[in-house]
């Protein structure tokens, strides 16, 4: 029997709600450092790293409903008071509703490959949004990727380095959550690593 999906309107966030920009300070109820992931799925990494990082504040943004609803209902049941989830189209909402200078960490793991060409402008890591990522960011900020898509993250390795003056590539840091053997610990990876397909990582810091 399938287990009847919980809401928790501390986690689950209405964009709405929010009044124009976010402020994550009234979202937190403290003023602490901010991690955002985009395409947070079913939540597993924001659940396992936010248990690791208690003094981080994580906001996961997931466009899809099922995967929404999941997320919002296994950080309810682990009582997690640092992370909320946001259901919309990420592009947007970065773009309008997150202030400057605002975030410390992005993490895009394993996001949608659009692998046809026609679609590859539907990509979340492409040039209008890089430039949107690096404005979020605080100084010395990070932008941690994950993906298993070769011609992706060449696509990856090419956009970034057009903001080589803005973005300092650097090592990517295994989460503290990931297993052995794993670069992030996400459900997609630990799919994945199964069907043996390699993993591509990428890391960057905003130059100060």
């Amino acid at each position: 029997m399938r287990r009847e999906l919980k809401e928790y309107p501390d986690v689950g966030l209405i964009s709405e709600d929010l009044g124009g920009q976010i402020d994550f300070a009234r979202i937190f109820g403290r003023c602490g450092p901010v991690h955002i992931e985009i395409g947070s799925g079913r939540g597993t990494f924001l659940v396992a790293q936010a248990k690791t990082q208690p003094e981080v504040d994580f906001l996961g943004i997931e466009k899809a409903l099922k995967f929404y609803r999941h997320a919002v209902d296994r950080i309810g049941r682990w009582d997690l008071r640092n992370v909320r989830v946001l259901r919309t189209d990420a592009a947007i909402f970065l773009r309008e509703s997150v202030p400057a200078g605002s975030v410390d960490c992005f993490h895009i793991y394993f996001p949608d490959p659009w692998p046809k060409k026609r679609h590859h402008k539907r990509r979340v890591v492409q040039s209008s949004n890089l430039e949107v990522l690096i404005r979020c960011l605080k100084p010395l900020g990070q932008i941690r990727i994950a993906t298993d898509h070769a011609d992706y993250f060449e696509q990856i390795r090419s956009v970034t380095s057009v903001y080589a003056a803005q973005l300092e590539e650097i090592e990517f840091e295994r989460p503290a959550s990931a297993r052995e053997g794993e670069w992030t610990g996400t459900n997609y990876e630990r799919k994945y690593v199964e069907e043996s397909r390699p993993i591509y990582t990428a890391a960057f810091r905003k130059r100060a």
